[in-house]
């Protein structure tokens, strides 16, 4: 069947059997002031990890996806715990606790309602997996067997896999008056293990170590089979405690307090923060996992030698840590139980037929789309400009970077061509701090001016500058994104970036990166519109002039699509255009403490979260002006660290025909049926009713579209060289 007919059949079911409660998270309701209703930011998030989870219910997704979907919450969960509920605990044993926040709770009510919305989830979480993933695996022949489900072939494939893979690198540690219970890494997985020697209880810790697979494969005749490598090790616990004899073992897992302190005004910060990433794996435990009805003396212990309380204990059905789920669906020769890929076009409508890309840009601003349009195009231009004699200079910012990225890659060798490279890597980027430290040193290795972010900012703005030599005097060629400089994540995350050499934006780009690297007062800028400086003035200033126009009678309205929604100064001015008359439409993947739909308050606002197949991560910004609209995008989200605390960049959309392919993208999204929930009233997210409604699946229309607008330049230059007959006077043969 083709995958437009199963989009129709799809759309033929009646929605409630597409929208499994059981996956629901239970409304909270709010405690913040009637005038001014604020959904708790924690609170919230939790909503949007529901929403992920209902993508592993989905009975129509494909049955790898939705694995893959579980282990995403699952990792989603130990950052939140690491970084958030971690932050919720100090706020707990703070003087300033007690005092409530914007959405009227004091830091216990909020722990309090927080803990409880976790343990519900993750009772779903595993309902999800045994109840609906683990049987939908067996009907298509992929099992995980439990030992004595083994045969004797498989047994002894386990046997020899425990002896020549496992057994090595296993370190039973024993915990008594002279062995001190182990400081355990954070996140690791652990089997607490129950010894008895003539009659005396002792107890025992073994690690399952994670530079194993955490499953392996057994032969089987029928499918594919799988165990567990906790299942391997414990049933083979006996071999490492010969003199013991075993009385009872329990699986369990620590999460730490993740959240780096940072002393910023020390002599040297990547020294500082190489000594802070090892704190990070010493952290207080905020998360105790364990398996259900495990044996209550092994229980006891961990709670005594850990010092945690009952609320955080979270007690599974199932095997603890769920991220393996996401290798697993990974696996080789199962891709029709994945989604069809959206394969990036390449080269992008935009710069096909240019082999030199600052000739494409100096014709006019282009604009790629990602990952329906390759994001090879931001490789090969900062390649070129590498290899460019006549390009002076490079400067870039840096956040999140792949692994082996070819980014970093041409940055080098630029640098080893004589080009003056400068590079802020911003060293403070959370869990990417490690790597950000080894790429800051390669490029200072290979001569780049290497900065590593501003003191007391992060630098999260996305932006390349090409300081290049040309007939008329020096030009400068700019990137400009929604998205980090990530080759790997722009597989998945939907970003946009464009291209421009238009003067104003290059100077306000100059002035920029001077302001990154030097002492530089922020100027007033030209186009770009930059945190921490300036970019609240303008958004509020925005929002205001949407309010006053809708009371004069203008044309007025405000769309913006965002990651989050969380500043209460713009969530105040998003209630009073609502209330004077301004229709808005947000489109906020993940957090939103404000509540659309309330009666005088917000009844013009509706709020829309997409979660499909890829991570949405753009953001782009609409405001009506009185009829003559503007579009803006750029990295900031709606959130106080966004705009005062970190170098954020907006930058306005004016070619006209970049402006209406963004207002296409805009209508585009808000025709989806297929990925989108709306917000009602008490916070809770439902899919939109699709009776009666086109199939419309945004992410699948716009890799259409990407094609399309390939196969139609292709088309043109066909067309332009086709052999044509000669025409006139003829004379015969």
């Amino acid at each position: 069947m083709s995958d437009k007919k199963k989009e129709e059949v799809k759309i033929k079911k009646d929605t409630k059997e597409k929208t499994p409660s059981k996956a629901k998270l239970k409304p909270t309701k709010l405690c913040s002031a009637p005038d001014f209703p604020y959904h708790d930011r924690e609170l919230s998030w939790m909503d949007f990890n529901s929403r992920v989870l209902e993508e592993a219910f989905e009975k129509d997704n494909p049955i790898l996806e939705r694995l893959n979907f579980l282990a995403i919450t699952a990792s989603n969960l130990d950052e939140f715990f690491m970084v958030r509920v971690a932050g919720v605990m100090d706020r707990l044993h703070s003087p300033k606790g007690k005092k409530p926040d914007e959405s009227g709770m004091s830091a216990q009510k909020q722990f309090d309602l927080l803990t409880d919305k976790i343990h519900d989830f993750s009772k779903k979480q595993y309902s999800c997996l045994n109840r609906s993933l683990i049987p939908a695996l067996k009907k298509n022949k992929l099992r995980f067997l439990k030992i004595d489900e083994l045969n004797k072939t498989q047994r002894t494939e386990v046997d020899r896999y425990f002896d020549k893979m496992i057994f090595p690198v296993l370190t039973p540690l024993a915990v008594d008056t002279s062995r001190p219970f182990p400081l355990l890494a954070n996140k690791s997985l652990n089997i607490a293990v129950r010894l008895s020697k003539e009659g005396e209880d002792i107890f025992a810790v073994v690690q399952v170590p994670s530079i194993v697979q955490r499953y392996f494969e057994v032969s089987s005749e029928n499918g594919r089979s799988f165990v567990l490598l906790e299942d391997i090790i414990t049933d083979k616990l006996s071999q490492l405690f010969e003199l013991y004899q075993i009385k009872a073992y329990l699986p369990f897992r620590i999460t730490r307090d993740g959240d780096l302190d940072i002393d910023e005004e020390a002599d040297d910060l990547l020294v500082e923060i190489k000594h802070s990433l090892k704190k990070r794996q010493r952290g207080d435990p905020v998360r105790l996992e364990l398996a259900v009805r495990g044996d209550e003396a092994l229980r006891n212990f961990l709670v005594d030698m850990l010092d945690v309380s009952s609320k955080e204990i979270y007690e599974v059905n199932g095997p603890l840590d769920l991220t393996f789920l996401s290798r697993f669906a990974r696996l080789d020769g199962l891709d029709s139980l994945r989604f069809r890929p959206i394969v990036p076009v390449d080269p992008p409508a935009d710069f096909f037929g240019y082999e030199d890309m600052f000739q494409a840009i100096r014709e006019k601003d282009r604009m790629v789309h990602h990952p329906y349009e390759s994001f090879d195009s931001v490789i090969k231009f900062i390649n070129q400009a590498a290899k460019d004699p006549d390009v002076l200079a490079i400067k870039q910012t840096l956040y999140r970077v792949s692994g082996h990225s070819p980014i970093i890659a041409a940055l080098i060798k630029a640098a080893e061509n004589g080009k003056q490279v400068t590079v802020l890597v911003e060293l403070k980027a959370r869990f990417d701090e490690e790597n950000n430290i080894g790429w800051a040193k390669k490029l200072e290795k290979a001569g780049c001016h290497v900065i590593y972010g501003l003191q007391g900012l992060k630098t999260h703005c996305k932006i390349v500058l090409v300081v290049r030599k040309e007939e008329d005097g020096l030009r400068r060629y700019l990137h400009m994104g929604t998205g980090n400089y990530n080759d790997s994540t722009a597989r998945f995350y939907t970003d946009i970036g464009m291209f421009t050499c238009n003067e104003e934006f290059g100077e306000d780009a100059s002035s920029l990166f001077n302001v990154l690297t030097g002492y530089s007062t922020p100027p007033v800028y030209n186009k770009m519109k930059v945190a921490p400086t300036g970019l609240r003035d303008f958004f509020e200033e925005m929002i205001r002039h949407e309010t006053e126009n809708a009371a004069a009678g203008l044309p007025s309205g405000i769309v913006a699509k965002i990651n989050s929604l969380v500043d209460p100064s713009i969530i105040r001015l998003l209630y009073a255009a609502s209330q004077a008359g301004v229709k808005i439409t947000l489109i906020v993947r993940g957090i939103c403490c404000l509540v659309p739909g309330i009666k005088g308050i917000s009844e013009n606002i509706t709020v829309r979260s997409i979660v499909g197949q890829l991570l949405e991560h753009s953001r782009i910004f609409i405001f009506e002006n009185g009829g003559n609209r503007k579009i803006y995008m750029g990295s900031a989200d709606w959130m106080q660290r966004n705009l005062d605390k970190r170098v954020e960049l907006v930058f306005p959309i004016e070619d006209p025909d970049l402006i209406d392919r963004s207002f296409g993208i805009i209508e585009t999204l808000l025709r989806d049926v297929l990925n989108t929930r709306v917000q009602a009233p008490d916070t809770s997210y439902d899919l939109l009713d699709r009776r009666g409604k086109k199939p419309h699946n945004c992410q699948r229309e716009f890799s259409e579209m990407a094609k399309k607008a390939l196969a139609a330049k292709e088309t043109v230059v066909i067309e332009e060289n086709r052999f044509k007959p000669l025409t006139g006077n003829t004379h015969k043969i």
